[in-house]
């Protein structure tokens, strides 16, 4: 199934049924109203909506709408405008490395077996065409390209075993950064507040089968297809050089507390090894810059500027559809 969210009449949206190559849509209120909801009562719940899924498909819903048009007039929420809890992770090793490498030290050998994890705030979930709102240019905003799950309930002390049987639906994240605010409020010792923005979701959110193959091991081995200001900046395959599935991530989320349903994990942004393949946010490819030309180059976003996020089945059809911003001003 694929699934996502009308914005109004509440700040948790409408709940919608989107059908495959995401250009008919049809409101799931009276099966639930929200996606939190459908989340919270998946087991009673699963059987209707993939029947009216199906439905949606084959063509046979006479009130679906024009998803692509609510789309572009900016009427499509997050697929979850707000969650109970954010938790990002940092799966992919060769992003720390190279953030690290910039300033001459070395990846602890814990990282290796421990993940790194933060809690952020999930009061507000941006939608995919909603803009990136700051006061200042001087913040350093920058995107961060991830995967992420919601999870139903999960057991404290989960393994990635059993955290398995919690994923519901995947989604791309855009978890907006502030890099020149990172540094001294992680200086502080007591982790980020300030230096990151509202994360941004993509259209739909999608089941784990409607992956395919792709889904293997709680990876998603896509690229993420990444444009910054009109320009391709990088496709970095999820599904290579992570350390961390998002089945660890969960059960490291859940070693000393239980995971509420609706809760969202993050990989972290995604990085391979290989820098053909571009990179996922600003940050990653400043420090390249630093460590091979001697200064970084690429600036980071800018009023006006654009960014882009996607991923693409084998057949080139995108799955999730795309993020689309800018960053404007907040007035």
């Amino acid at each position: 199934m694929k699934l996502a969210s009308l914005k109004g009449p509440t700040r948790d949206g409408t709940l919608l049924l989107v059908n495959g190559d995401l250009t008919r849509a049809v409101e799931a209120s009276g099966i639930a109203p929200t996606m939190q909801y459908a989340i919270e009562h998946w087991s009673k719940l699963e059987r209707a909506l993939l029947d009216a899924y199906e439905s949606l498909e084959c063509g046979n819903e006479r009130h679906a709408f024009d998803f692509q048009a609510a789309l572009a007039s900016g009427k499509i929420a997050a697929p979850l405008p707000r969650a109970y809890q954010w938790l990002d992770g940092s799966a992919y090793l060769s992003h720390v490395e190279r953030v690290r490498r910039a300033r001459n030290d070395k990846v602890p050998e814990s990282f290796y077996t421990d993940p790194l994890m933060y809690q952020g705030g999930a009061d507000d979930m941006l939608g995919p065409r909603d803009p990136i709102r700051v006061l200042s240019e001087d913040w350093g905003v920058d995107l961060e390209a991830e995967v992420g799950c919601i999870v139903g309930d999960v057991k404290m002390g989960a393994t990635p075993a059993e955290a398995s049987q919690a994923v519901r639906l995947i989604t791309l994240i855009n978890d907006v950064s502030y890099r020149k605010l990172i540094p001294q409020e992680l200086a502080k010792g007591f982790g980020f507040v300030n230096g990151k923005g509202y994360n941004t979701l993509s259209p739909v959110v999608v089941t784990p089968d409607e992956l395919g193959g792709a889904w293997d091991g709680g990876k998603v081995h896509l690229r993420m297809v990444c444009h910054v200001r009109d320009q391709w900046f990088g496709n970095p395959n999820a599904g290579d050089d992570a350390t961390f599935s998002l089945f660890d991530l969960i059960s490291h989320a859940a070693k000393t507390r239980e995971l509420k349903a609706g809760t969202l994990i993050g990989t972290g942004t995604i990085s391979n090894h290989d820098k053909a393949t571009g990179y996922a946010c600003i940050m990653e490819k400043r420090l390249v810059e630093q460590v091979e030309l001697g200064a970084a180059k690429e600036e980071f976003l800018m009023f006006g500027d654009s960014v882009k996020i996607e991923m693409f089945d084998h057949q080139g059809v995108t799955i999730f559809g795309a993020i689309e911003q800018k960053v404007e001003k907040y007035v």
